[in-house]
């Protein structure tokens, strides 16, 4: 059985329209709650959401399916991604739910599953989940006297501001240092500002005034203009910028110049590697990720391992392979090490303690590598699948062509949304634009 509703960060769609309804979700929360009980005991499900005014429609209406099931339901409100696969985990909860659709504007929303160990779900998970809403589900549904009950926890954000505190090497502070930090509107706007402050820093808040449609409008991780300008305006140290569900980030330097995720990767690896914490010589990426950061990995003797896009199927061949760095030139950074999934936060911090830590400014430190040119597109298309078309197939067999051995080549549909991107990169920047607009070109053509 194919996966019809789950992409490749869970469910994803336009609010109040298929398959973000009430109807849908309550037929999820139902057959996720089936799924996971496993056992005789009470069982626990904790739900968190961003700041999308949809998340109040999907937040109650998959607590229906829950309670319908007979399963606990525990409220935790706007909290980070990462957050709940944390606190699922520490909670003992049978299964964790976060209502987000990241970085995306407020229109949509989305439904992202943790099972009991923080993890996000398989793809045979998620399989099943789906087969159990198309074989019926009302013969299921519990009597009255095992109903589930609601209950919604405020007091569950300390939590998170301290396991996230305790990231931070040891005698590390960030006191003396003044830092712009974008929260995108989003589900960081409460505990992020808090978590910086509390570790000694001058902290410049911007976009924490969330009313449920201004999530990453013009902010944010997609968006970081406004942060650069702002470590400027204020002569700040270092920029942070998250994304709706703070679970990547896109980082600045004092002078403003943007930190992509494969800097991250780059600085974290050799840092972790020169103090003995790097497990098993290897750092987990994308087909995304720039070619500049395979080869300086492999000049410090660490080997880059490739995965498709999708931050869970890094964290799939992190477990599978027992290394513990990975992530995705957007600014998803896993460190397994602390987190089960990305959380922008704790890998923002990594990069301040190695800033710290040389008594130098970011701008001397953060920049471990000359990427490649690259160049990525994306071609939205109405209906169809435009890749199967043999005008488009043969445009991007002549770009691989004229690519040849010194770039690389990467098609592939969003999982997220009807968009093919497309991604060209190599040692001639004019051929790179060239080869991506061909092909943006033929996939355009016959997309019409």
């Amino acid at each position: 059985m194919t996966r019809k509703l789950f992409g490749t960060d869970g469910i994803r769609g336009a609010a109040n329209e298929e398959p973000m309804t009430a109807e849908t979700a309550l037929k999820i929360g139902m057959a996720t709650a089936l799924t996971f009980q496993r056992g005789r005991h009470r069982h626990r499900v904790l739900v968190g959401k961003d700041t999308r005014l949809s998340g109040y429609l999907l937040e109650n209406a998959l607590t229906a399916g829950f309670i319908s099931m007979g399963m606990d339901v525990f409220l935790v409100g706007p909290m980070p991604t990462p957050a709940i696969g944390i606190l699922t985990r520490s909670m003992r909860c049978d299964l964790g739910v976060m209502l987000s659709a990241s970085h995306n504007p407020y229109q949509d929303n989305g439904i992202k599953l943790f099972g009991p160990d923080g993890y996000k779900l398989s793809d045979e998970v998620e399989r099943e989940i789906e087969g159990r809403m198309a074989d019926g589900l009302s013969a299921h549904l519990v009597p009255a006297a095992k109903l589930g009950r609601a209950k919604r926890l405020d007091d569950v954000h300390g939590r998170y501001i301290e396991f996230v505190k305790h990231t931070l090497p040891r005698g590390c502070t960030l006191k003396g240092l003044r830092i712009v930090l974008d929260c995108a509107n989003g589900a960081a706007y409460r505990v992020a500002p808090e978590i910086l402050f509390e570790l000694g820093a001058e902290v410049i808040p911007l976009n924490v005034s969330p009313d449920g449609t201004n999530i990453n409008l013009n902010c944010g991780s997609t968006a970081p203009q406004g942060m650069c300008e702002a470590i400027s305006r204020y002569r700040a140290d270092f920029g942070i910028a998250l994304d709706g569900d703070a679970d990547r980030t896109v980082l600045a330097d004092e002078n403003g110049a943007l930190i992509d995720g494969d800097q991250v990767l780059g600085l974290i690896a050799r840092h972790w590697q020169g103090a003995g914490l790097l497990k098993n010589g290897g750092v987990v990426a994308t087909v995304m990720s720039n070619l500049g950061l395979e080869r300086y990995l492999g000049g410090c003797g660490v080997a880059l391992i490739r995965t498709k896009v999708g931050d869970r199927y890094v964290v799939e061949q992190m477990c599978k392979g027992g290394y513990n760095v990975g992530g995705e030139q957007s600014g998803h950074i896993i460190l397994s090490d602390y987190t089960t999934t990305g959380d922008g936060l704790i890998a923002a911090l990594q990069v301040l303690a190695v800033v710290v830590g040389s008594g130098k400014p970011a701008s001397q430190i953060c920049r471990q590598f000359e990427p490649l040119p690259q160049l990525l597109k994306n071609v939205r298309y109405q209906g169809g699948e435009p890749l199967e078309s043999e005008h488009v197939k043969a445009a991007i067999e002549q770009g691989r062509r004229r690519l040849g051995n010194q770039g690389r080549l990467v098609i592939r549909p969003s999982g997220t949304e009807p968009v093919v991107r497309v991604m060209a990169e190599g040692e001639d920047e004019t051929l790179v634009g060239a080869v991506v607009d061909d092909i943006c070109g033929a996939i355009r053509a016959v997309a019409a």
